[in-house]
């Protein structure tokens, strides 16, 4: 049996349930958003290790549309993220429109039909048009680690925390020091007898300026929205301010320095750690951190701080790429995700039969950020060049999603069966955001990051450019750039 519906969305966490519930707003009910899981949120879901939290406050990581009086502290912990995000799919009227438990396993376009065939592990949909919103953050990734099968401990990574493994008084590896790890290693080492984090690079940390919201301060949010709206404009245009650091503005840059150098001085004492503790490379190229706690941790008598990667595992001992051996009980990857290259894209076939992951070979790319020339009818909601550094991603996301309703608005009053992106269209918006990324510190700040596609060099996953920026330039559907087909006439 196949199931029929004008609008396919693909997961359910800040991307699919923010576009579901403006499809609904909008009058459009004719909606289905699969989800593998159980449940909305995303990452938020699926990410519930020990300390996790945003690094984003809460105020601005949130629909704009539907503010949040209640979050309990600057930067909210994870499990509140989500208990929003289910809390918005409930009051909004999406849950009946989300099947649970549904995993795309492959979309192939019908060119005769002029729909998508979606099949997945409950069954098969058909849909005029599909929408992607599976995130930058979705599938942890997990290096190749040579004889790791043999590790005779405890193994999991930061995106699927087995909370069934004791870890008081354990000997605890963390593998990684990138977002996930920053949080997770003060925990691990409030639990473990021994600690040993393995590091490839050390990254720029800053203070967290994180506090409580007192029951005053919550009450009044509740009784003037307008609070609400006035603190979420001086977030946003206090992370505006930090993009030109990105830009690689020497004074910017010095400022941020500057700032993160006093940190590490001021909680790292002994001079052989700090050093280990100090980057190599400009401020920004990699992702720029906030912690007050990860430094104390790094500190601490019961922590060894390996200045390389781990490299293999062999008779049970974890073994460093500087050749130091470890005996340690678990391992915690915390090796971040799989960003580049995202697996949702193996899955989706055009017009050509190629896969959307092949036809990005030498790195992802779409028109205004969104939309592929050879696959028609397909919108990408956190895709190529959405990611941001300094700010809300959520910003990004609402944006797209008006981007898609003009689409819609288009297709409906025109009568159009396919839209697809003109290639010179996609071409000419690359060129120019290859251009704006020429110079930035990503490309120049001497590291190698997530951000850069490796295939290629090119700058495939951030937004070079302040996130206002973004939605001047992508928040409104571009007809130009696209070739719209009618359906025909039928004869009377």
């Amino acid at each position: 049996m196949t199931t029929v519906t004008e609008i396919l969305i693909i997961g359910t966490g800040f991307a699919g349930l923010g576009m579901a519930i403006q499809l609904k707003r909008t009058g459009r009910d004719d909606f289905i958003a699969i989800e593998r899981a159980d449940d909305v949120g995303g990452t938020w879901r699926d990410n519930h290790y020990p300390g996790i939290a945003c690094d984003v406050p809460s105020h601005l990581y949130s629909y704009s549309y539907l503010p949040n009086p209640d979050w309990t502290r600057v930067f909210s912990p994870g499990p509140e993220i989500q208990a929003y995000i289910r809390k918005c799919a409930e009051d909004e009227g999406i849950l009946p429109h989300i099947h649970f438990h549904t995993e795309m396993l492959k979309s192939t376009w019908d060119e005769a039909k002029k729909r998508w065939v979606v099949e997945t592990s409950k069954g098969t949909y058909e849909a005029k048009i599909l929408i992607t919103g599976t995130g930058h953050l979705a599938d942890g990734h997990m290096p190749n680690i040579e004889g790791l099968d043999g590790f005779e401990g405890d193994v999991f990574h930061s995106a699927n925390w087995d909370h069934s493994v004791d870890l008081e008084g354990k000997r605890i590896g963390v593998v990684g020091s990138g977002a996930s790890a920053i949080q997770i290693i003060p925990e691990m080492q409030k639990l473990a007898s021994e600690m040993v984090v393995f590091q490839r690079s050390a990254p720029y940390m800053i203070p967290r300026w994180d506090r409580e919201y007192t029951e005053g301060e919550r009450r009044l949010c509740r009784r003037d929205p307008s609070v609400i709206d006035e603190m979420r404009s001086e977030i946003f245009w206090a992370g505006e301010f930090n993009f030109a650091q990105r830009r690689n503005i020497p004074r910017f840059l010095n400022e941020a320095k500057a700032l993160a150098v006093r940190h590490r001085e001021d909680n790292v004492k002994d001079p052989e750690l700090r050093a280990k503790l100090t980057p190599d490379y400009e401020i920004g190229c990699k992702r720029l951190l906030i912690s007050n706690t990860y430094y104390p941790a790094m500190s601490a008598e019961n922590t060894t701080l390996e200045a390389s990667a781990l490299k293999k595992v062999e008779n049970g001992k974890a073994i460093a790429a500087s050749g130091t051996e470890y005996d340690l009980d678990v391992l915690v990857f915390a090796t971040g995700f799989e960003a580049v290259r995202p697996p949702f894209a193996t899955r989706i076939f055009g017009s050509e039969g190629i896969s959307l992951d092949a036809h990005w070979d030498r790195g992802m790319q779409a028109y205004d950020s969104i939309a592929v020339n050879g696959y028609p009818n397909l919108f990408i909601i956190n895709g190529p060049n959405t990611g941001l550094g300094h700010n809300s991603v959520v910003y990004i996301i609402e944006a797209q999603v008006d981007y898609i309703l003009g689409a819609l608005d288009a297709i409906e009053s025109q009568k159009v069966e396919v839209i697809e992106v003109k290639r010179e269209a996609e071409d000419a918006y690359m060129d120019k955001i290859d251009r704006m990324s020429q110079g930035t510190v990503w490309l120049a700040g001497g590291c190698k990051s997530w951000y850069v596609d490796d295939r290629s060099g090119r700058l495939t996953l951030v937004w070079p450019d302040f996130a206002h920026s973004f939605r001047d330039e992508n928040g409104t559907f571009h007809p130009e750039g696209y070739m719209m087909n009618s359906a025909p006439v039928a004869a009377e």
